[in-house]
């Protein structure tokens, strides 16, 4: 059952647009994710900022890229080869316009795609990115395979999800994404660590920020 008159990440709903403008008004949306989901939002820019120590010439994959909120980790003329891939096409021009209006979309490859069967070889690319994500996928377990497959060895794989097991204070939070179309069945962290780990993802660590988990590995 989903809620009568919300639409999921698919469909461009206006959860999409408040979630962009949360993260580029650290300020105001700060406090909205102090309050709302009891993150720091802090810990998602310095996630994305990592992006800008990369060497001309990285192959980054960003899956699902969303409204393209990891792109405030890139600078202009960076030379990045940045692959920014989603299964909604609303999205890809979310991420299109953001690279636009920073200056980026020289660097900038929108991809149609469906993590649970990516259009990509093995070991294609020297950093996935998942921002936000892994709790939207409907099978979020095969999502790490195809993300790992895909990442070089030494490269790393680093993102974010609401998880299953962050409290029950986060629980209305996880029943009403849900019941939106917006969260899928995620998972706790410890699943996301094993299935990790059983990717050949070495020492993989998860840090939490209320209903949120950072997850960060390098594959062996």
């Amino acid at each position: 059952m989903r809620l009568p008159g919300l639409r999921p990440w698919s469909d461009d709903p206006l959860w999409a647009s408040v979630y962009d403008w949360s993260v580029e008004h650290p300020i105001a949306g700060g406090a909205l994710w102090r309050v709302g989901i009891h993150s720091d939002l802090r810990r998602l820019h310095d996630a994305a900022g990592e992006l800008s120590l990369l060497p001309a010439g990285t192959r980054v994959l960003d899956v699902p890229c969303g409204g393209g909120v990891a792109l405030r980790g890139v600078t202009v003329g960076q030379g990045l080869d940045y692959v920014a891939a989603d299964i909604a096409p609303a999205m890809l021009e979310r991420t299109m316009d953001s690279a636009r209006r920073r200056g980026l979309e020289d660097q900038v490859e929108p991809r149609l795609a469906d993590v649970g069967n990516l259009p990509f070889d093995d070991a294609s690319f020297d950093r996935v990115v998942s921002f936000i994500g892994l709790h939207c996928f409907p099978d979020p377990a095969r999502a790490v395979v195809e993300m790992v497959r895909v990442l070089r060895p030494g490269g790393v794989l680093t993102g974010s999800a609401v998880l299953n097991d962050t409290g029950i204070v986060h629980e209305p939070l996880r029943r009403v994404g849900r019941l939106a179309g917006l969260i899928g069945p995620s998972c706790t962290g410890p699943e996301l660590l094993g299935w990790l780990r059983a990717e050949g993802v070495r020492d993989p660590v998860l840090e939490l920020s209320g209903a949120i988990g950072y997850f960060r590995g390098v594959k062996g």
